[in-house]
């Protein structure tokens, strides 16, 4: 009996000594929090209170006092040692910031804006272009405005820019048609001292120009320009020439197609579509079909048969 009370008595003594060992924390939020370090890590520390029950700390959550108190520890220092503030007075000076006097280019010094580009090469060369561009410029009003190349020119070259500017402004002169030459009588003709004599050129009527018989119909002639060729044009003045067999006066003719290639005798249209159109051409005895674009089409003729 007397040994377990023996026993009994000295287990709560070890329970005073660990009590009375147990360290004294102060919290961020103004509580402490009495225990034993058990583990710690980069998050937080783990401690075990008096009634054997542990609890996890962050670092934030402790104040300095306690951080400085963990940090006594060797182990735990560089852990906590991030967390702890220092005072002003503690930390280290800043260094001086020494400011370096910086070379400051100079401003030219003001002048015109003439002055100022004849000081320099790239400057002359601007000024240069701009000069041959008012002498060509003189040129050109010259020869619009029917004035003497070398006034304005030698204007242009002594008042730049408002030489040409005054030749332009003036109205075109006009020179008077001269005579007609008189009716049986030869036109009279200029040449240039030294020149060649030009070859007389005569004008002969063309078998197109021939006026055809008084029984047979002329011929009707369709150009580019003056009509658009497309499936519409084709289908409101070529109707007649869809059929295989022609009745009326587009009987005995033919349709003479001209293009950049050359040109097509024929007798009807065969088909046509969106961007072209499909002739029967007859070659001797043989009949065949060519396709020919719309794009490629010159001239269109309806013509005699036999003319």
């Amino acid at each position: 009996m007397r040994g377990i009370l023996w026993t009994v008595f000295g287990l709560w003594l070890c329970g005073l000594l660990v009590a009375a060992r147990a360290d004294t924390f102060q919290l961020a939020d103004g509580s402490s929090l009495a225990g034993d370090v058990v583990t710690f890590n980069d998050s937080g520390i783990t401690f075990r209170i008096a009634d054997d029950t542990y609890t996890n700390v962050m670092w934030t959550k402790l104040s300095q006092d306690a951080l400085k108190q963990l940090s006594q520890n060797p182990k735990i220092k560089p852990l906590v040692d991030p967390f702890i503030e220092i005072p002003p007075s503690e930390r280290p000076p800043k260094p001086e910031i020494k400011i370096q006097d910086v070379v400051r280019l100079e401003l030219p010094p003001r002048q015109s804006l003439i002055g100022a580009l004849s000081s320099s090469s790239v400057g002359l060369f601007v000024l240069l272009m701009i000069y041959a561009a008012n002498l060509y410029a003189a040129f050109e009003i010259a020869v619009v405005r029917s004035r003497p190349i070398a006034l304005v020119m030698g204007m242009a070259a002594v008042l730049p820019v408002l030489g040409p500017v005054i030749f332009l402004s003036l109205p075109m002169k006009v020179e008077a048609a001269p005579a007609e030459a008189p009716a049986g009588g030869n036109a009279e003709t200029f040449a240039a001292p030294g020149a060649r004599p030009e070859e007389e050129i005569k004008i002969v009527a063309g078998s197109w120009q021939t006026p055809p018989p008084a029984d047979q119909p002329a011929a009707q002639v369709f150009q580019r320009g003056q009509f658009t060729f497309n499936r519409r044009f084709f289908e409101t003045k070529f109707s007649n020439f869809f059929s295989v067999i022609r009745q009326g006066a587009d009987k005995d003719m033919v349709l003479l197609v001209k293009t950049a290639t050359g040109q097509l005798m024929a007798e009807r249209i065969s088909r046509i579509a969106a961007n072209d159109a499909h002739f029967e051409v007859v070659q001797g005895a043989a009949r065949q079909e060519v396709m020919v674009p719309f794009a490629d089409i010159q001239e269109i003729q309806i013509k005699p048969k036999d003319a």
